[in-house]
């Protein structure tokens, strides 16, 4: 049997292991460190499509509709259609 205590912090009512919490916490932060690294790589490519003239906003709207659920968008579209035709703007 391991005879080495594990590391823990007392809160009142609860014990906590902190090599536990540790590695969670570490995880998070290189996951964290990732997500950034491709947020920027992703900046970097719309900057690409823009000085190849490219409209990025438009991209931006391309890639949230090609994110969306067929129907759900079809359904969304046709709404708007009605909001704007009501408000005469088509």
């Amino acid at each position: 049997m391991d005879d080495v205590a594990k590391p823990t912090a007392s809160t009142g009512t609860s014990d906590v292991n902190a090599g536990h919490l540790r590695a969670f916490i570490e995880r998070i932060e290189r996951l964290e460190e990732e997500k950034k690294a491709l947020a920027d790589d992703i900046k970097d490519v719309y900057g690409e499509a823009k000085a190849n003239g490219f409209d990025t906003r438009i991209m931006r709207k391309v890639v949230s509709i090609r994110k969306q659920d067929r129907d759900k968008r079809i359904e969304e579209e046709t709404i708007l259609d009605l909001y704007l035709a009501a408000l005469g703007l088509n």
